[in-house]
């Protein structure tokens, strides 16, 4: 999810698996059965310690990719509103961090991560 807070976006830096290493947006598997929204809430938590109103769909990205190991992903990508939490790392995120709108350049961030943040920019 693309969560802005002023002129800064919530990212995370993956611990592990795909994208490891890079920063991304927050998000995740949906558990078999769970609502999409109600996913998104439970990742954000999970990875962040933030919570969040979400919003409209920002996109559908794939993610085809053979190493580490063959995995094909499909991301649906919502705009969010800060409502509360201290951002801290948990879960599978190795760090998170409020990042300001003119740093984003400078960060080593996942293409479909770029793609919604560029999506969702407040004007």
């Amino acid at each position: 999810m693309v969560l802005w807070q002023g002129d800064a976006v919530l990212l995370v830096r993956r611990r592990g698996g795909a994208y490891a290493g890079k920063w991304s947006l927050p998000g995740g598997h949906v558990v078999f059965g769970e609502r999409l929204v109600a996913a998104a809430k439970r990742e954000l938590l999970e990875e962040t310690g933030v919570s969040a109103t979400i919003g409209s769909a920002v996109g559908i990205f794939e993610i085809v990719m053979d190493q580490p190991r063959p995995a094909h992903f499909v991301l649906m990508t919502f705009a969010a509103v800060y409502e509360s939490g201290e951002a801290k790392a948990g879960d599978d995120a190795e760090a998170v961090r409020w990042v300001p709108a003119t740093e984003l350049a400078e960060l080593d961030i996942t293409p479909q991560s770029r793609e919604a943040i560029a999506r969702s920019r407040p004007q």
